[in-house]
């Protein structure tokens, strides 16, 4: 059977990124078989430029602040895009909603991340709002992009602890680290076609192997009497 052909990137950030650098890093090590073909910043200060661009990633800075609206943005972002023929759309930190001048263009082939378990906790403070909820278990989500805020079909989550004496930065640095793990994982779904959107619900085909264990994840854990 032929493999599927390599899947063609566009990469849209706002800051550090460091889901960029998962996502490269899977490439280099030829765990996802992608190509990104265009990184985009809203920020020109963005560090993830620099991240690009030492990869010798082609880089673009569109300002949000020069357009008088979201729509005249995200035309430019797409009129980007899809001169390097663009394929999926990755949000590695990008922090501007799109509109539907975008996601109609990409339908179904836009995903994000974000730092909790959706539908928990949508937003920019996840790991914040977490805390002062008093949740045992947070963790990270790869959706596809619909629009409203943090409401797509969930592709990948993973979970994590809750630890006692957590603030919001060991929090988030704790839940990054599986960031970093199911986003390029999300993709290779993706590029291999085994994605199907059905609804709310996103359905990964393949076989048995792929099933993830049944084991809870309880925090804090139960002490078996009897041990």
């Amino acid at each position: 059977m032929a493999e599927n052909p390599t899947v063609k990137l566009g990469v849209l950030i706002s800051g550090t990124g460091s889901n960029l650098q998962a996502i490269i890093d899977a490439i280099l090590r030829g765990d996802l078989k992608a190509e990104i073909r265009l990184v985009i910043s809203n920020r020109p200060d963005a560090q993830g430029l620099e991240r690009a661009r030492r990869h010798g990633i082609e880089t673009a800075v569109i300002e949000h602040r020069k357009f008088p609206s979201r729509e005249d943005f995200d035309r430019a972002v797409l009129a980007a895009l899809r001169d390097r023929s663009v394929e999926l759309v990755a949000l590695a930190g990008f922090m501007r909603l799109l509109s539907p001048v975008m996601l109609d263009a990409f339908p179904g082939r836009v995903m994000n991340i974000h730092n909790s378990l959706l539908p928990s906790f949508p937003g920019i403070h996840g790991p914040k709002d977490a805390i002062e909820y008093g949740v045992k278990i947070a963790g990270c989500t790869v959706f596809f992009v619909t629009p409203g805020v943090d409401v797509g079909p969930v592709i990948v989550q993973a979970a994590v602890p809750v630890m006692p004496g957590d603030d919001e930065q060991l929090l988030a640095a704790r839940i990054l680290e599986q960031e970093h793990r199911i986003f390029p994982h999300a993709i290779s779904l993706f590029q291999q076609g085994r994605l199907e959107i059905r609804g709310r619900q996103v359905i990964i085909r393949g076989d048995s192997s792929t099933t993830p264990s049944s084991s809870p994840l309880v925090n804090p854990a139960v002490i078996d009497s009897k041990s």
